[in-house]
């Protein structure tokens, strides 16, 4: 991961840096990886989260086709 630190504004360069690995899910591996896993745990978890990934693509499928109405554009 790569950021460009620009006019020496290290601090703005930090939360680029820290937006960045909360996109990606580093802080949520980093946390996960801290302590033991138990295998039925890891397993739980694992359900979810491929549970979680199936809702979200079924939904976005359907926001496609117009069966539910999609995201609200945001005002700026």
């Amino acid at each position: 991961m790569e950021i460009i630190v620009r006019d020496n504004d290290v601090d703005q360069a930090l939360r680029v840096l820290k937006r960045k690995m909360q996109r990606e899910g580093l802080f949520r591996e980093l946390r996960r990886r801290q302590a033991y896993e138990k295998p039925s745990v890891k397993r739980a978890r694992q359900k979810a989260e491929g549970i979680r990934r199936q809702r979200k693509l079924t939904r976005k499928l359907a926001q496609r086709e117009g069966l539910i109405p999609g995201k609200k554009p945001r005002a700026r």
